[in-house]
Formats: C-alpha cells, sequence, structure tokens
C-alpha cells in the first residue's frame, strides 16, 4: 500500500465512525456494568420508559430500537427475568406480547441514563457548540440509511437482516 493511502485510509469517514463508535460503546458498556445492565438492555428500558405508561408491542419496541426482533426477544426475556419488565399477551392476537417496564425498570433506566449522558458529554465534548449540528447530520444520515435500505419484511430499518445474509450479533 502506498503511504497516500494508508493516510487517506485512516481519514475515511467509515472507519473513523467505526472507531468512535468502538470507543463509544466500550464506555457506555463500562458505565452500564455498575447498574447490572448491557447497553441493549438500556436502550430497550429506555425506550419503555419513554414511552410512558402504555405497553409497547415487542414489535413496536424493536423498530423504536432499531434492533432484529429476535434480539429484542432474547433481550425482553433476561430483562422480564430481572422482574425489570413485564410482558403479556395481547387482547385478541396471541402472537403479539406487549412489553412494559416494571417500576424497578423504570427506576434502574433513570438512574443509569445520568451515567450514560455522562459518558456522551465526554465523548463529545471536543465539538463544543458543534454537538447539535453533528447531532443533526447523524440523524439526516440515518434518515437517508434507512429510506435506501428496505430489509427482508419491506421496511426500512436498516438494522434488520436481509434474506441470505447472517444475523448481525
Amino acid at each position: 500500500m502506498r503511504l497516500e493511502a494508508a493516510h487517506e485510509a485512516e481519514r475515511s469517514p467509515g472507519l473513523l465512525l467505526w472507531r468512535l463508535t468502538m470507543g463509544w460503546q466500550a464506555r457506555q458498556r463500562a458505565a452500564l456494568r455498575p447498574h447490572g445492565l448491557t447497553h441493549v438492555q438500556f436502550v430497550l428500558l429506555a425506550v419503555l420508559v419513554h414511552a410512558g405508561d402504555a405497553p409497547l408491542a415487542q414489535a413496536t419496541l424493536a423498530d423504536r430500537a432499531g434492533l432484529d426482533p429476535m434480539m429484542t426477544s432474547q433481550v425482553v426475556r433476561a430483562l422480564e427475568a430481572k422482574a425489570l419488565v413485564t410482558r403479556a399477551i395481547a387482547d385478541g392476537d396471541a402472537r403479539v406480547r406487549l412489553v412494559s417496564a416494571t417500576a424497578e425498570g423504570a427506576e434502574l433506566v433513570n438512574k443509569a441514563v445520568v451515567d450514560v449522558e455522562q459518558v456522551d458529554a465526554q465523548v463529545f465534548a471536543p465539538l463544543g457548540e458543534g454537538v447539535s449540528a453533528f447531532a443533526r447530520d447523524l440523524a439526516r444520515l440515518l434518515e437517508h440509511a434507512e429510506a435506501n435500505s428496505p430489509n427482508a419484511a419491506g421496511t426500512t430499518s436498516w438494522t434488520q437482516e436481509r434474506p441470505g445474509e447472517a444475523p448481525a450479533r
């Protein structure tokens, strides 16, 4: 590889995003460890708490969190075993599971969010006043990616696996 090509690779937006994401995830995992939560568990609980008192269908929860439905099912079972969520069968459709955060789950996620937000503040501090513009740019990229990446179900959540692809875990 030529020296110029190696330098260009180091400045690749995809590689930079990958490296930043990996470091951010490691810090989030460390911040959530004392709360006994994985990052995925935290995200699912936060979505449920944000939804308020109304339970969410498990499929809706997966979509709002941007997660694979199978992974969501497995993580919800783990949260249920910890008494942080409850699941109930929907009236009129035994295939649909409604998920709600318990009082303990809401309390835990409200404590954990302080540490999660602290990590975000530390990671994004170098942007200063530019953090809002950065968040808008990320949202624009995500909207574009979702709008242009239909999944097997014909929806636009690009985090879902497609036919012939191995599931992302």
